[in-house]
């Protein structure tokens, strides 16, 4: 009996894996793929994703990472099993962040570094919420190359800056405005419509104090 060559690969949608080992891992993934959804919500060939399985490399089901978040330019939004990249015009992701958890091991997070700089990702942020460190790689010179000082640092790609300080890691828009939780977020809205309410009455009272004045 002969085996089919040509028997249909299964690529699966699911890595078995929790998206997130605690609430602190998972607030941290939300925070970053909500604001990147956000800055890039006008730019309909931005798709950026969270814990979705990517495949590089088309018949090898088993060549896959699953990265905590990443940015990908010049391919649609849209729902997606997994990011199969010969069906996206071969387009690498090319931004990846990693949130650290206590149980990632050295040799799981130096095998997803091999993987990133093997398959073209141009900037990778690994972020350890518990010890409060920021690393970042950069494509240079063929190679992902640690960046010396993350202080207060802008991504080339996205033009997002990271600022650390003694306490957390705080992420700002290129307009300067900062990453805000889905909480923060509701908040703002609530005082903005606040003030719009509060600025449509008074324009209210102004006209009613003139039409009063013209009718004197």
């Amino acid at each position: 009996m002969t085996l089919s060559l040509n028997r249909e690969i299964i690529y699966p949608d699911s890595d078995g894996q929790p998206m997130a080992e605690n609430t602190k891992q998972f607030r941290w993934i939300v925070l970053l793929k909500e604001n990147l959804e956000c800055l890039f919500a006008q730019n309909p060939q931005v798709f950026v994703a969270g814990d979705l399985l990517w495949y590089p490399v088309e018949g090898r089901a088993d060549i896959r990472v699953a990265p905590d978040v990443f940015v990908v330019f010049g391919r649609t939004k849209g729902d997606r099993g997994s990011y199969r990249q010969w069906l996206e015009e071969n387009i690498t992701p090319q931004v990846v962040f990693e949130i650290l958890s206590p149980g990632n091991t050295l040799k799981e997070m130096i095998k997803k570094q091999q993987f990133y700089d093997r398959y073209g990702v141009n900037e990778y942020y690994i972020y350890d919420p518990d010890a409060n460190e920021l690393t970042g790689l950069q494509r240079q010179e063929g190679n992902l190359t640690v960046i010396e000082d993350m202080t207060d640092y802008i991504s080339p790609r996205l033009g997002i800056r990271f600022m650390m300080t003694p306490e957390t890691l705080k992420i700002y828009y290129p307009d300067g405005s900062p990453f805000l939780t889905t909480i923060e977020f509701k908040q703002q809205a609530e005082r903005e419509k606040q003030r719009a309410d509060e600025a449509q009455l008074e324009i209210q009272r102004l006209r009613q104090l003139l039409q009063q004045s013209n009718q004197q």
